[in-house]
């Protein structure tokens, strides 16, 4: 009778959409998975995390792991044009740059899509109010020990693993074991946020003029270019308005491990201000109409030389800090989560070091190359010195300077590793 393999143990710290990713990805390759999250419960809404634009490749792992793959189109919104244009702040008027019919990607509510994930798996996978504290590796190298406190006792348990998987963010503290000189890169500008929901006045001037403005919310990722400034706004499902503004201003104290600011009442009045002074009034509108406008301070990192150390990895942005330019935050981690489990299943627990360097030779060259497209595409638009370039104006740039504003130009953009050929056919 042929002996059975050994089932492996995956322990992963963080629950947000890049740990249960992972958990889809591993339990599909047969792993145990335990997640650990400090968050006491699963979150019915997040502001800090507002809206999102998924990739097609990113749709279809995603549908490969939901019972109902459907339910990702009931969830979402085509973002099928994406758009660049400039606003002249002065004259209140707006031209489009460049225009990108073939966008094809999805856009969809953070909590939305955490839920999706959820509610797909076992429901003991995720342990609720589990705060991540420490971990070893056995002198063997054959496994992880992970220390976490239950927030609600105080009780610390041990729980023990074949692979401990940090997903715990640009933050975090698992990375920083390995990599403790490691330095977030600040970069020159901060993001005001926001989500108006329109769902009971959708009739009203607000919207109405919004519309008529910009014909083609709904189905368009809309990039404003001011003077040395940009937004992003684009619908999400059941009538909701996201924008993201980039200021640029010198970078700010943050307390406590959060890249999300505390804002003041006057700083949102002054932020609506100078928001009157830079878009169009339809636009203008939107934000000062929106409930909890929230204030991120955006980091990347240099890309990384390694993302494994022995039988611990990183996924998402504990990976791959990256600014938001690209819409590649999430939809990398949905990739590495993916590409991770069909390593882990091609060559099984007892070949973890092959499966885990396989998993780093297929993401390095493509993550890194992915965030500093990324950082270019940022400090672009946002009027800022690039190495081969001078700023750039949108009043007067040329064609083909406005062409490098579009999201088709991120590389990889298209391409799907081999070891994931068979789910994406």
């Amino acid at each position: 009778m042929k002996e059975e393999k050994r089932k492996g143990k995956a322990v992963v710290v963080g629950g947000s959409i890049a740990g249960l990713s992972c958990a889809h990805a591993l339990i599909a390759a047969g792993w145990e998975v335990v997640v650990l999250e400090k968050t006491s419960s699963p979150p019915t809404g997040c502001a800090t995390g507002a809206g999102l634009g998924i990739d097609p490749l990113a749709q279809k792992l995603l549908q490969s792991w939901l019972k109902q793959p459907k339910i990702l189109d009931l969830t979402t919104l085509p973002l099928t044009i994406d758009q660049n244009q400039v606003t002249d702040g002065g004259k209140k008027i707006n031209r489009m740059l460049t225009r990108d019919e073939d966008f094809n990607f999805k856009a969809v509510y953070w909590s939305d899509l955490h839920s999706l994930l959820y509610k797909a798996l076992p429901p003991e996978i995720v342990r609720w109010g589990h705060a991540f504290l420490s971990f070893s590796i056995s002198d063997g190298k054959t496994c992880a020990r992970v220390k976490s406190k239950i927030l609600q006792t105080g009780d610390v348990i041990e729980v023990v693993g074949d692979l401990l998987i940090a997903a715990d963010g640009c933050l975090s503290s698992i990375r920083q074991s390995f990599l403790p000189d490691l330095k977030l890169r600040y970069s020159g500008y901060c993001a005001w946020r926001g989500v108006l929901n329109f769902s009971d006045n959708e009739n009203s001037e607000t919207i109405l003029g919004l519309k008529k403005a910009f014909p083609d919310l709904g189905k368009c990722l809309y990039f404003d270019l001011g003077s040395k400034t940009h937004i992003v706004f684009y619908e999400l499902l059941n009538k909701r308005i996201n924008w993201i503004w980039y200021v640029n201003q010198p970078e700010p104290q943050l307390k406590g491990n959060s890249v999300t600011m505390k804002v003041s009442d006057v700083m949102i009045e002054n932020m609506h201000e100078a928001a009157d002074r830079v878009w169009l009034p339809e636009l203008v509108n939107v934000i000062r109409e929106t409930k909890e406008p929230f204030l991120n301070v955006i980091y990347d990192s240099e890309p990384l030389d390694q993302i494994v150390w022995d039988n611990v990895v990183l996924i998402g942005d504990a990976a791959h800090p990256t600014t938001p330019h690209g819409l590649r935050s999430t939809n990398m981690s949905i990739l590495d989560a993916a590409v991770l489990g069909k390593c882990l299943g091609k060559w099984g627990v007892e070949n973890l070091n092959s499966a885990l360097q396989e998993y780093q030779s297929t993401r390095l060259p493509v993550i890194s190359q992915q965030v500093l497209f990324s950082r270019r595409l940022g400090r672009i638009k946002q009027g800022l010195v690039v190495p081969d370039r001078g700023p750039f104006d949108p009043i007067i740039a040329s064609q083909e300077e406005c062409e490098e504003l579009q999201q088709k130009n991120m590389p990889f953009l298209s391409d799907v590793p081999s070891i994931l050929s068979n789910v994406v056919k």
